[in-house]
């Protein structure tokens, strides 16, 4: 899957470059700008929900708890979430959010 949300972490000109991303159930956001964050977990989860991966770990980090509010604004918000939770300590405690979605509808 390549995102047209571009990483973040790098000031080359190599980071405006589109990212490719494993569909795998794991997203970390650690790499993303956190104006493109909301972009890539609606992509991922897509992406996610297309290829029948139904639970997927999103990896926001602990920090100040900006980043998790975010992710959980757009989880509340998303049609295909069925529900969301914070990880537990061995999958990153409140470093990481287990989303579950829906299937996708066949069609």
């Amino acid at each position: 899957m390549i995102l047209s949300a571009m990483s973040g972490n790098d000031t080359s000109p190599a980071s405006d470059e589109p990212v490719e991303l494993p569909i795998d159930g794991v997203l970390d956001l650690h790499t993303f700008r956190p104006r493109d964050v909301k972009v890539v977990v609606l992509e991922y989860l897509e992406a996610c929900q297309e290829k029948g991966i139904l639970e997927v770990r999103i990896i926001h980090g602990k920090g100040i708890g900006a980043l998790l509010r975010t992710v959980h604004s757009i989880l509340s918000k998303h049609p295909a979430v069925l529900s969301y939770s914070l990880a537990s300590e061995h999958y990153g405690g409140r470093g990481a959010t287990i989303v579950r979605l829906i299937p996708q509808k066949a069609g």
